[in-house]
């Protein structure tokens, strides 16, 4: 909000003049949409709706100045969450927002709480919202822009703003993605640091802007630091003004917030403070009126036009660059500097009192500017310079519902990932050249070595491989600008942010990806919350658990995954595989990667082992419609792998459990039980088409009479490498009697015999648990 100093300062042809119009405008319009969605909408709940305008308020400044003066239309921004209504603001003020949208934040088919590119009517770049996913979005996405433009200018095309919260820098994901190697050759990133010293339930005691910019600069960033306005930097010219700058800089933040909130007459007792230059800081003040007085404390560099204009305009694009711009939490606002003020609500009263300062009216809160007026021409000049046409959709291409091959001997789902990939490459090589594998360090673990030699590593620049004429060397790592192949530092969140924003290519910029992210399955817990955030922002991609479950079993407890089968039921836009076989794995990762790259796809989870299967026991149909029927069914999510006339029980195993669940079988027949088997893929499917049939979703269920017919409806006994309760709901297809077998314990190092035993998910078990049902 413009000052009383400020407006003194300028002239009626200052071009800053009509910006600081804007500026209370969007100021105003920001409160207003937070007022109206707590105090003047009905609410028949009586739960609180919330909204955050301190939080808007400290980015007023800084988001007028980026919109109106220095945004180009190439470039993006991701806004911090509790900002969203000065997001909305703007793009009223742009026209690219209807004002009946305005009084609709947190509303059903409103303005969200945060801003979502899936959901808000107006445009956003960037989904924020989760604590510093917003922030490395930007880093992610700018290595999206540049893989999938693989031009000239290495896909550098506008710079990639993050607006972030200083509080945000808490969250140690920025940490590891700001230290990958990669980012400081990413000169179009520039962070906005709104550095308001404020958490949610405080003033932080001591930010520390120092440490903040070594650490920066460490990593290879250019470090701007804004933190006085020009009015405070006058002051600090003049005599006193040394020991005034000394003063300030030396306060806790606790001091300097209480001071906002002194009156003039009260800042002249304490601005002094007890120092050895007390006497000269209060000749200095005396020479001030009280509006001056009161409006320079407040003139930190993050409110200041002129400074944020110098500063924006000192971005180098030869590397990263971070802008920390001391605000004020609260700026122009009652409550501002108050260290409760993150949710705290202005009362009428105080929204009438903002209205008479910035020339608006809370009656008709939600009015622009005349156009003939400088204001008016500043925004409609802004629009005019910022528009941007949506990508002209492109499909991406065709992919096999079925290579071919059918799998003998004995192989893993890990190993036939791999060999897909490659296969794929000969199939269908315009699909093929759409796909991206991302690993955190675990290419050849997880056995992507010889798709990696077949495509190369993406870099954006081709680099010498210095070990190509080694005949040691298995792995060749060839960097080049055309490599299918990114590689990241061991940090799983990185991995998923990434693969979020390259999931996101088919909506951001034309360009569908089909990419496919790989990491070590116990360490998917670790990754789940930024991924489904991708997802939830649009991202569509695969990721790939592996080796997965207690089947891992010499390396013990700590690589041992539990939950993770059953994550994948739970998330949402997500289709979950655990396949059992090669041929399995095959057609759920090209069913998977058809899903992707579209308006209506999805993502998919799969869960992949490193235990040898012999793969007759998959028992491929030879004749084509019998083949095709039983690929159906594996997308699906189900299919009967074994099945005996007048069945007394039904043994459905997932994953690398098949095996012991048929020698189960074999084992009970000798002893004149009967049994079925059903070979589970996706539980998650299983449970929607359940859910379909009883009205709860539109899902197909055709799967359900396929695999689980009513005339075949015995007793169950479930077994999975995993948590139980993940097939437990298999039971009330039919209601039938259940034992569900699973991992519900740390693991323990050990043979698999050892490790199934001490699980009880090993063949003697699941015999148990089937007498126990038949006998």
């Amino acid at each position: 909000m413009s000052t009383a100093a400020e407006t003194r300062l300028r002239s009626a042809t200052d071009p800053l003049a009509a910006l600081g119009e804007v500026e209370d405008r969007v100021l105003w319009l920001a409160s207003a949409i937070v007022d109206h969605a707590n105090r003047v909408r009905p609410n028949s709940s009586g739960l609180k709706v919330g909204g955050h305008q301190a939080s808007s308020a400290s980015m007023v400044s800084i988001m007028t100045a980026l919109w109106f003066r220095h945004l180009r239309p190439e470039d993006r921004v991701s806004v911090k969450p509790h900002a969203s209504p000065v997001l909305h603001a703007i793009n009223f003020l742009l026209g690219e927002l209807d004002a009946s949208y305005l009084p609709t934040l947190r509303a059903w088919g409103g303005l969200q709480s945060y801003p979502s590119r899936s959901k808000d009517p107006d445009p956003v770049d960037y989904s924020t919202g989760s604590v510093g996913i917003g922030a490395t979005a930007t880093i992610w996405g700018a290595l999206a822009r540049r893989y999938a433009d693989q031009s000239d200018d290495g896909g550098f095309k506008g710079r990639q703003f993050a607006l972030v919260g200083d509080a945000e820098l808490d969250e140690g994901a920025v940490w590891e993605a700001v230290l990958d190697p990669q980012v400081a050759e990413l000169g179009e990133l520039v962070w906005i640091v709104d550095l308001n010293r404020q958490s949610l339930d405080r003033v932080v005691p001591n930010i520390a802007a120092d440490r903040l910019r070594s650490m920066f600069a460490a990593a290879g960033w250019q470090v701007l630091t804004l933190k006085y306005g020009t009015l405070l930097e006058e002051l600090f010219t003049r005599p006193g003004g040394d020991a005034l700058r000394s003063r300030i800089d030396g306060m806790s933040n606790p001091e300097y917030q209480r001071l906002l909130r002194c009156t003039a007459g009260e800042l002249r007792e304490r601005l002094p403070g007890a120092g050895p230059d007390a006497d000269r800081i209060a000749d200095l003040l005396a020479q001030l009126d009280d509006a001056l007085l009161t409006d320079a404390l407040r003139n930190l560099g993050g409110h200041d036009m002129s400074a944020l204009d110098t500063a924006m305009s000192a971005i180098d694009d030869s590397r990263p660059t971070v802008l920390l711009a001391y605000t004020v939490k609260g700026y122009g606002l009652p409550s501002q500097g108050h260290p409760q003020n993150h949710s705290s609500l202005l009362t009428e009263q105080q929204m009438r009192e903002l209205a008479d300062r910035v020339g608006t009216d809370l009656d008709q809160p939600w009015t622009g500017f005349a156009p003939d007026s400088a204001a008016g021409r500043l925004c409609s000049d802004a629009a005019v310079r910022l528009h941007r046409d949506d990508p002209a959709p492109v499909t991406p291409p065709a992919l096999p519902l079925d290579i071919g091959r059918t799998p003998a001997g004995t192989a893993t789902t890990q190993a036939a990932l791999g060999r897909v990939l490659l296969d794929l490459t000969r199939s269908a090589p315009d699909a093929a050249r759409r796909v991206v594998t991302v690993s955190p360090d675990v290419s050849s673990s997880t056995n992507l070595g010889g798709w990696v030699n077949k495509v190369g590593v993406w870099s954006a620049g081709e680099r010498t491989d210095w070990f190509a004429d080694d005949p040691e060397t298995i792995l060749h790592w060839r960097e080049k600008p055309t490599g299918q192949h990114i590689e990241l530092g061991i940090a799983e969140t990185n991995l998923v942010g990434l693969l979020g924003e390259l999931g996101a290519t088919w909506s951001r910029w034309g360009e569908p990806l089909l990419p496919i992210g790989v990491m070590y399955d116990p360490f998917v817990q670790r990754a789940l919350e930024p991924w489904s955030f991708g997802i939830y922002a649009g991202g569509q991609s695969i990721l790939v658990g592996t080796p997965s479950g207690v089947t891992l079993a010499p390396e013990g407890g700590a690589h041992q995954s539990i939950t993770t089968p059953s994550l994948g039921v739970e998330q949402p836009g997500c289709v979950t595989y655990e396949p059992a076989f090669a041929i399995d794995t095959e057609w759920t990762l090209l069913a998977s990667l058809a899903r992707l790259g579209r308006p209506d796809g999805t993502s998919a989870y799969l869960r992949l082992s490193t235990r040898p299967v012999d793969q007759n026991l998959a028992v491929v149909p030879t004749d084509p419609a019998a083949r095709e029927r039983r690929r159906q069914q594996v997308v699906a999510g189900a299919y009967p792998l074994l099945r005996r006339e007048g069945a007394e029980v039904t043994i459905a195993a997932m994953g690398a459990m098949v095996t012991e669940a048929l020698a189960a079988a074999e084992r009970l027949r000798l002893m004149g039980i009967t049994t079925d088997v059903v070979c589970v893929t996706s539980p998650g499917l299983i449970f929607r088409a359940l859910n379909s049939r009883l009205g709860q979703d539109d899902a197909p269920d055709w799967i359900l009479d396929q695999v689980f017919p009513a005339d075949r409806a015995t007793p169950l006994v479930t077994v999975l490498d995993g948590h139980p309760h993940t097939l437990a709901f298999l039971s009330t297809i039919h209601h039938v009697p259940l034992r569900t077998l699973g991992v519900t314990g740390f693991g323990q190092s050990g043979s698999l015999e050892e490790v199934y035993r001490y699980h009880r998910i090993d063949t003697d078990s699941i015999i148990r648990a089937a007498l126990d049902l038949t006998r």
